[in-house]
């Protein structure tokens, strides 16, 4: 196997150059959902015309909503009903999930990919495999975040809904007339928002990169690499 040599070159080219960016672009994606922090609140009326009391319910990556339940200030009777029982609705976490892990796994094979790029560059380019190998990852990587940004895009449209104005009315206490519920706010997610930008800018970079990786392998210049082989087929002459 060749040693390391330190070769910056394939940085300057759209081969490492993009990679470089995908390797950024997946830290964003993964970092902007899985460190995700909101909660819902929603102010509770009860019998006799006393004053409006906040219960708030938070939730977080990876979004297993139905285990957020409401709680109440400490100290604090809301209408004697334990709160605790109340929870949001949805479990969103297996979409959640395999988007944040893909992306990991994006991330540490762009490591793994640069390494190989800058610091075995004639291995690289003299073994066809190595090359071939890339290319196949290139297009499954281009798939699965076609998949899981979709995935994820949904579910978060769906977490929107749940945590929303609408909760309101899936509250069990919330339908008698004895409680008056009613919204209160819930934590912006435009940092969600974002991880879905980064997930398709993923799948345009990953989809983009294919090309100039499909342009190592052996499919895109058959006859340089049987020239090659024929090449290395010549015996080296006898040293004296």
């Amino acid at each position: 196997m060749s040693s390391f040599q330190l070769n910056l070159n394939p940085l300057k080219e759209p081969l490492g150059f993009i990679k470089v960016l995908e390797w950024i672009a997946s830290i964003f994606a993964f970092a902007t959902c899985g460190g995700f922090k909101g909660k819902t609140e929603i102010l509770v009326s009860c019998p006799k015309g006393s004053e409006n009391k906040t219960i708030t319910a938070t939730f977080d990556y990876p979004f297993r909503l139905n285990q957020a339940s409401f709680q109440a200030p400490p100290g604090v009777n809301v209408c004697n009903i334990s709160w605790e029982k109340q929870v949001l609705i949805g479990d969103y976490s297996s979409s959640a999930q395999f988007y944040v892990t893909f992306a990991v796994f994006v991330f540490l094979y762009c490591i793994v990919a640069l390494l190989l790029y800058v610091g075995y560059t004639n291995l690289y380019r003299d073994n066809q495999k190595l090359p071939m190998a890339d290319f196949v990852v290139t297009l499954v990587a281009t798939f699965l975040w076609l998949v899981s940004t979709s995935a994820w895009a949904k579910a978060l449209t769906d977490i929107k809904v749940a945590s929303g104005h609408s909760i309101v009315q899936e509250l069990a206490p919330c339908k008698t007339q004895e409680v008056m519920c009613y919204f209160g706010s819930v934590t912006g997610m435009g940092s969600l928002n974002v991880s879905v930008i980064f997930g398709f800018l993923n799948l345009i970079l990953w989809g983009g990169n294919a090309w100039f990786v499909y342009k190592e392998t052996s499919l895109h210049n058959p006859s340089n690499t049987s020239a090659s082989h024929s090449q290395g087929g010549i015996p080296p002459p006898a040293g004296i």
